[in-house]
Parts: C-alpha cells; sequence; structure tokens
C-alpha cells in the first residue's frame, strides 16, 4: 500500500495484509523514521529495490517538507508519529507489524545542539528509548537498527575509531547519541532484542541539508560559479573528517539486520581529508583557486572542536561483506555537479 503524494487521508495506519514476496515468502515491512532525511530517503530506495514494503515515519506538522522523497510517495506508506511521543510511536508499531526498524531520525546537526541542547536530548537520546520501548511492548520480535555516529568518539581517545574506542563526546549532539547507542544495547541485553547501532562516519550526498560543511561547499561554489556570491565563509579548516557518499552507508545498514546474531559495527572509508581539501577539490572541479573565495568566519568555529575522525571499518568488512564504492573525490564532483544544476 502506498500513500499518493496528494492523497493525505491515506495517511493514519500502516496496512496489515502482506503482500506476497517473489518466491512466495510474506512481504517484509521495514518502518523508518526520518525517512524524509538524506539517508531516510536513499534507505527507502534501497528497500523498494529489495522488494519491501516501506512505511515512513513523519512528524505531523503545518506543513509537509517530501522534498527528498517525493519521487517515492507513490511507492512508501506515510504515518504521522513523533520521537517525543510515546503513545503515538507505540500505535504505529502496533498497526505497522513491522519485521524491520531503521530509526534515523534526530536533531542530527552538531552545531544546533549547543543552542538547543534540551530538545536535542529529547529527540536523539530518549527518542531512542521511546522508540524501543515501543518495539518491545508491542513488536519484539522486529530488528531494530540505531543510527550511531562518529561524534560519539569526539575527543577521540585512539586514531582509527573502532567498535571498542571510548567514546568522548565534544557537543550536546555527540553526548546525546551516545545516550542512544547505550540504550540500545541496554535493551539487546536486558530484553533480548535484535537491536544493533551502526557508527557511521560522515556521510554526504547531493541530499545532504545546506547546514553540513560539504553540502555548504558544493551549494557556495555553485552560487560563485553562477555570480550569486562572491566569497564562502567557513569554520575550522583543519578538521578533518571521514567522508564518505550516503547511497553506500544505507546498504551497511540493512545488512546489520540480515546478520545471524546483532552485533553493532563502526562504518566508514577509513580515509580522512581536511575541510581545505574538501574546497581544494570543490573549486578545482569548476577551474577557480578556493583560496580566493573561501574566508574563515570565527562565527562557524565549533565552542569545542573534534580534530580528527577516521574510521576502522574491518569489522563491517569482513563480517557484512560492506565496502565503500564512491570515494572522496568522486563524491565531492558529484555534489558541485548537482548543485550547479539546482543553481539557476
Amino acid at each position: 500500500m502506498s500513500a499518493k503524494k496528494h492523497e493525505p487521508a491515506r495517511r493514519g495506519g500502516a496496512p496489515k495484509a502482506r503482500a506476497a514476496g517473489a518466491v512466495g515468502q510474506p512481504r517484509k515491512t521495514a518502518l523508518i523514521t526520518g525517512i524524509t532525511g538524506q539517508d531516510g530517503s536513499y534507505l527507502a530506495e534501497l528497500l523498494l529495490a529489495k522488494g519491501y514494503e516501506v512505511i515512513g515515519v513523519v512528524r505531523r506538522t503545518s506543513h509537509d517538507s517530501y522534498e527528498r522523497i517525493g519521487h517515492l510517495l507513490d511507492r512508501v506508506h506515510i504515518v504521522p508519529a513523533d520521537l517525543l511521543d510515546q503513545h503515538s510511536l507505540t500505535s504505529v508499531m502496533k498497526d505497522a507489524a513491522p519485521h524491520e526498524v531503521y530509526n534515523l531520525a534526530a536533531q542530527s546537526f552538531v552545531p544546533t545542539s549547543w543552542s538547543q541542547p534540551v530538545l536535542t536530548g529529547e529527540f536523539t537520546a530518549l527518542g531512542v528509548t521511546r522508540l524501543l520501548e515501543a518495539v518491545r511492548l508491542v513488536r519484539p520480535e522486529a530488528r531494530v537498527y540505531q543510527a550511531s555516529s562518529s561524534e560519539m568518539f569526539g575527543k577521540a581517545q585512539e586514531t582509527p575509531q573502532r567498535e571498542t574506542t571510548p567514546f568522548y563526546p565534544r557537543s550536546p549532539y555527540g553526548v546525546a547519541k551516545v545516550y542512544g547507542h547505550w540504550i540500545t544495547v541496554n535493551y539487546r541485553e536486558s530484553y533480548d532484542l535484535f537491536a544493533v547501532s551502526g557508527i557511521l562516519f560522515n556521510h554526504e550526498s547531493p541530499r545532504r541539508g545546506l547546514e553540513f560543511v560539504t553540502r555548504k561547499v558544493s551549494y557556495g561554489v555553485a552560487r560563485i560559479v553562477k555570480g550569486k556570491d562572491r566569497e564562502l565563509s567557513l569554520g575550522n579548516l583543519d578538521a578533518r573528517r571521514d567522508w564518505g557518499f550516503a547511497g553506500d552507508y544505507v546498504d551497511a545498514m540493512w545488512r546489520m539486520l540480515q546478520q545471524p546474531e546483532p552485533a553493532d559495527y563502526v562504518v566508514g572509508t577509513g580515509e580522512t581529508h581536511t575541510v581545505r581539501e574538501l574546497c581544494e577539490v570543490a573549486f578545482t572541479h569548476v577551474g577557480l583557486d578556493w583560496k580566493k573565495f573561501v574566508k574563515v568566519d570565527a562565527r562557524f568555529v565549533r565552542p569545542a572542536e573534534v580534530d580528527t575522525l577516521q574510521a576502522d571499518p574491518a569489522k563491517a568488512k569482513r563480517e557484512l561483506g560492506w565496502a565503500p564504492r564512491v570515494d572522496f573525490r568522486a563524491l565531492v564532483t558529484l555534489m558541485v555537479d548537482a548543485d550547479l544544476e539546482r543553481v539557476t
């Protein structure tokens, strides 16, 4: 069953009847919180291609923001619920009866977590508990994926970071993610849920929000090329990140839920690049010298900086058979080209 773009009345509850699968098995159903985000849109595409029934959870607001999944609205079922509301999550879990649950919803922009630390905690930390509690109460057989983050490592105690690296978060967002990670472990061990966390390092795409540095750079380059702007203001150019393509990373999420036993995994490329390198690749792609356009603005420097994050994805490669396909240069040029088409 699907929710068409012009049929909001159909958004009420997930269908209980399951279509038969290709080999005569009941069709799997996946529930995705945060389906309208970057990762949610790529994950929905992946699961639809695998024959899943996809149910997307969205917050009920005065306006719908389906930009990233507009092309999927005739193939997914959209239902309202909120990570701040236990009852709504429990009701959706009961109606949908999903086989797999992917919790991708969060207040995920790190700088905002300093100005809204309590709200960040409510969504990104306690929201995980509410979702897990809904699973425990009405759908304990479901397999649950929790979106953990490399920001949990923060002031990294070792480099590269692996599943056993101690957490040292350096932002309210990172702190909230640590809570979400450990409550997932706790529910797995306390209630025998198949609940796992993917500790994903930075993953980007043309669908990334404009507030994130990679998209800020690609969009800024496009605006400069089109004569809309003359400079691009950024923060710490020396910060190093392990950047990969979001479309590759949702495949790792799915693979985690297909394993015989639940386990947590670090997902990343294993390579790091500075913001300065990001600028160099992006501007060079359009034939410009980044040094002539990029300005450092102290407003964009974090109160507590995270200098270097680098993944050790050996476990994911060994046990999941996962490896990134899009490298750093290809990712940056992909994003720049997409924004060149957007900016007119």
